[in-house]
């Protein structure tokens, strides 16, 4: 096939661009995602809950055109072994051999035996967060290939203590070093309890400082006042990227009243909230790119 003249491939390829829609987040969608996964009820690691959340997040990701890729274990807990399940759907990028960014969140909830907990931002704001940044970025030109990863077992079964927590980040990042492939990771952003109305975002202290100043950045821009400057450390998913050597930034509300209470509910949370964090890592996405190439 004969090609175009330098030129008009130019001028073509200019225009092409210029006519791609620009990605655009839907907090309401995600809001939807939250009310149903909530719908389903408790959702706790290896319960019936989860893996009819498992089957939603599957069909909503077919439906935006990803393969979903699940990493199976058995995790050792204080209640004996438990069947667990980490989800994975690759947004392609145009540098398949440059590795690729993670962003990634759970979508378990805390198992308590008192009350019966929906978990509306801890767990189901990530997963919906996650399913709709998928559909927002799916017709990007994303420099790097996004992975969006679904963790199982972050909660305690029991108590946050030694490694009853952190389960499918641990073994996502056990594997990676196992195979060789950690250094393919060029960076893990996380999210979690982003869905409260009353959302306030720190500065989480263990994170890597020129990732976490990207996503301020983003927030400083777009004039949110959700994303605050004072720091707190916390606990999370991130700290096991961390410990691989791969840059990592926390993004979580742990300043909420309804955090592991059966208050935890869809009355609790926000489309509003769930659009801001979208929308500051849309648009902080491509000075991480950028520090990456």
């Amino acid at each position: 096939m004969r090609g175009f003249p330098v030129v008009v491939a130019v001028a073509l390829s200019a225009s092409l661009c210029a006519q791609a829609p620009a990605s655009k987040f839907d907090g309401g969608r995600a809001y939807e995602d939250v009310r149903q996964m909530v719908t389903i009820g408790p959702r706790p690691s290896g319960s019936p809950g989860i893996q009819q959340t498992r089957d939603y997040i599957k069909k909503q990701l077919a439906a935006a055109g990803l393969k979903v890729e699940e990493q199976p274990f058995d995790a050792a807990t204080p209640l004996g072994q438990i069947h667990m399940v980490n989800l994975r759907a690759t947004l392609p990028g145009q540098a398949q051999d440059r590795g690729r960014i993670v962003v990634g969140g759970h979508y378990d909830t805390k198992l308590f035996r008192q009350f019966s907990f929906v978990g509306a931002s801890d767990g189901g704001s990530s997963a919906a967060f996650l399913l709709e940044f998928a559909r927002a970025l799916k017709g990007r030109a994303n420099p790097l290939p996004i992975e969006l990863l679904f963790l199982d077992g972050e909660e305690a079964v029991v108590d946050w203590h030694g490694t009853d927590h952190t389960y499918g980040s641990r073994f996502y990042v056990q594997e990676a070093r196992r195979t060789g492939t950690a250094k393919e990771i060029r960076a893990f952003i996380l999210v979690d309890m982003i869905g409260d109305r009353d959302l306030d975002i720190h500065r989480e202290q263990n994170s890597t400082r020129w990732l976490t100043d990207a996503v301020w950045e983003a927030a400083r821009k777009l004039k949110l006042a959700e994303f605050l400057e004072e720091t707190t450390p916390i606990e999370d998913d991130h700290l096991e990227f961390l410990a691989a050597g791969i840059p990592s930034v926390d993004i979580i509300d742990l300043d909420y009243s309804a955090w592991h209470q059966p208050e935890d509910r869809l009355d609790r949370i926000a489309a509003g909230s769930l659009q801001a964090v979208g929308d500051v890592l849309i648009a902080a996405l491509p000075a991480i790119e950028a520090r990456l190439r």
